[in-house]
C-alpha cells in the first residue's frame, strides 16, 4: 500500500469536497486525512487530502482535471524525503540544529550537501558526513558567484534550497532559477525590520519582542510568502547584543518548523501569503 498527499487549488464552487472525495473512493483510495480552507479575499479553494491504497496516477489525475472547474491546480505527491542543499555563511545554530534533527529522525529530511560562501562551517558539515562545497564570494561579481553556486547546486538536483542565515542578498535571476523553492530565516518578525542589522534596529526602537521568520524567497527583499513566526520577550535591559543571543533559539526553531511544514507538503502559496493545511 502507497501513501501520497494530494493537493488541491482552484476558484471555490459548490460540492467540490464531494467530487474530489468521490473520485478517490472510485479509485478504492482510503482517506487518512483531509483538510481544506477557502481563502475569502480570493475565492481560492486549497484542500490537502492523505491517501493511501493502490495508486494509478495518471487516471487519477485524469478524473480531478475534468471533474475540477478552469484554473484548478493538482499535485499528487508520494510521501517521503525531500532533498535539499543548505547555503550557509558562519553562523552555526541554524544548521547546526537542523543537523541534529536529521540525525535523530525528527526533520525528515535528505540533505545532499552544504554549501557556504565561506570555509567556517566545513568541519561541523563533515562531522555528519555531509559534502562541503565553498564558494567564494570575494573578488567576484555578484553574477560571477551566483553561475558558481548554481553549478554546485544543480549537480545535486535539490527540490529546495534552505538559507540557514546564508547572508547574501540573491538577484532576481537566481530566484528565478529556483522559484518557489528557496526558504529563507530571517531574523525579525517581519514585515518590521527589513534587512540588514534587525535586532540593532528593534533595539533603538525599544521593542517588547523580537522574532524571526521562514519564508520564500522573492524578489523582493524579506518580502516573500511567510511560512512560520515566532518571538520571545525582551526589556529594557536587554542590549542588541543580548537579542542577538536570544534570536538565535528563536531562529533555529523557526526554520526547523518551517521545513517540517514544506516537508509534509502543508504549504501552499496564495498571492503573497500562504495557507497552511
Amino acid at each position: 500500500m502507497e501513501k501520497k498527499v494530494l493537493l488541491v487549488e482552484c476558484p471555490d464552487s459548490k460540492g467540490l469536497i464531494a467530487q474530489i472525495t468521490n473520485i478517490c473512493y472510485k479509485h478504492q483510495l482510503n482517506i487518512i486525512r483531509n483538510t481544506e480552507f477557502v481563502d475569502p479575499d480570493s475565492g481560492v479553494f486549497f484542500m490537502r487530502t492523505q491517501l493511501e491504497g493502490i495508486f494509478n496516477d495518471q487516471t487519477l489525475l485524469w478524473d480531478l482535471d475534468h471533474a475540477l472547474p478552469n484554473g484548478s491546480k493538482r499535485q499528487l505527491i508520494a510521501q517521503g524525503k525531500k532533498r535539499v542543499v543548505i547555503l550557509v555563511t558562519k553562523e552555526a545554530h541554524c544548521l547546526g540544529d537542523i543537523l541534529m534533527k536529521v540525525y535523530d529522525g525528527s526533520l525528515p529530511l535528505d540533505i545532499a550537501a552544504v554549501v557556504g560562501n565561506h570555509p567556517e562551517l566545513q568541519s561541523l558539515s563533515e562531522k555528519f558526513e555531509l559534502p562541503y562545497h565553498w564558494v567564494s564570494h570575494l573578488h567576484k561579481s555578484r553574477e560571477q558567484h551566483e553561475a558558481e553556486l548554481q553549478q554546485v547546486i544543480d549537480s545535486y538536483q535539490p527540490d529546495y534550497l534552505v538559507l540557514a542565515k546564508f547572508m547574501r542578498v540573491l538577484s532576481p535571476a537566481f530566484v528565478a532559477a529556483y522559484k518557489g523553492r528557496i526558504i529563507n530565516i530571517h531574523h525579525s518578525f517581519l514585515p518590521a525590520f527589513i534587512g540588514a542589522n534587525p535586532y540593532h534596529q528593534a533595539h533603538k526602537r525599544g521593542v517588547k519582542i523580537i522574532g524571526a521568520t521562514a519564508h520564500f524567497v522573492t524578489d523582493d527583499l524579506d518580502e516573500g510568502p511567510i511560512i512560520k513566526q515566532l518571538v520571545t520577550p525582551v526589556d529594557h535591559t536587554y542590549s542588541a547584543s543580548d537579542m542577538v543571543k536570544a534570536g538565535r533559539d528563536v531562529e533555529k526553531n523557526v526554520l526547523s518548523k518551517a521545513l517540517q511544514l514544506v516537508l509534509e507538503d502543508r504549504v501552499f502559496v496564495c498571492g503573497n501569503k500562504t495557507v497552511i493545511l
